[in-house]
């Protein structure tokens, strides 16, 4: 089939070839000029927006927009490929065939002689494969560890890995005593003054966030799950409590910190 063709294909088995004639003709001479006109780093804000609004839907459990959300986070990928194709680099074929190779090799006991009985044992022999065909026997470690993602999502991988070759409390108290002490180099570091002191204070708000990550992942809890569940809670507690000053004809501007917080309290005790 041509492309035009290919466009009103409704064989199930086609779909990914029909997406790709669609990206195909809208990027062609005739085509969409927005289409046209995008790169690779045009398109970065677009990739990362819908990855989230993908995991925004599952932590929501609205299976029915999951379905629309996997779709424009499956253009973005055919995009990057179309774009990627026409520079003469690789097209997605040879993104599909690279991970597909690459699921094959990360998994001997499936597809090998290889032995993995438990989680544990696959993982570690993941990351053995990886780091041999990464070449990476040379590097730290740790290096290239959550590259690119949300300061959350890396500090919890850095921590994860880390916690692999031993270096990790024993246990949730040791934790604990780490965020104690770093709220308390936060307090010595406020009283100072100056742009050294502000980038000190910076520097020490980091570590008692770090700490903070690091408790969330003793305790088995995924650190951003965590925080956008109280991201929500937030939310909505402070809608009511701005319905609260609007029935007392009370703008947010104009009530007084004591106000907002007796409505605060009146809508978490209701919860």
């Amino acid at each position: 089939m041509t492309d035009d063709e290919m466009v009103n294909c409704a064989e199930p088995a086609r779909q990914v070839e029909r997406l790709r004639a669609i990206m195909h003709r809208l990027r062609a001479p005739g085509g969409c000029p927005w289409d046209a006109e995008q790169s690779h780093a045009s398109l970065v804000s677009n990739l990362i927006e819908e990855a989230y609004e993908t995991v925004d839907a599952i932590r929501r459990e609205d299976w029915v927009h999951l379905e629309e959300e996997l779709g424009d986070l499956l253009l973005q990928v055919i995009f990057h490929s179309e774009l990627a194709e026409e520079a003469g680099r690789h097209n997605l074929d040879d993104v599909t065939r690279g991970i597909c190779d690459k699921l094959v090799r990360r998994h001997p006991h499936v597809y090998g002689d290889g032995d993995a009985q438990d989680t544990e044992s696959v993982l570690g022999r993941w990351e053995e494969i990886k780091r041999e065909e990464k070449g990476v026997s040379e590097e730290p470690y740790l290096h290239g560890v959550g590259k690119g993602l949300p300061a959350v999502l890396r500090a919890a991988k850095l921590q994860k890995k880390a916690g692999k070759v031993g270096f990790d409390w024993p246990g949730v108290d040791g934790v604990l005593s780490k965020i104690e002490e770093e709220l308390g180099e936060v307090r010595a570091e406020l009283s100072n003054e100056g742009e050294a002191a502000t980038q000190a204070l910076e520097s020490e708000v980091g570590d008692l966030l770090f700490a903070v990550v690091n408790l969330a992942r003793k305790l088995g809890m995924d650190p951003e799950v965590a925080l956008e569940g109280t991201n929500v809670k937030f939310e909505k507690r402070f809608a009511t409590m701005e319905r609260a000053l609007d029935a007392e004809k009370q703008s947010l501007e104009a009530a007084t910190l004591e106000k907002m917080e007796n409505a605060w309290q009146a809508a978490k005790g209701r919860e």
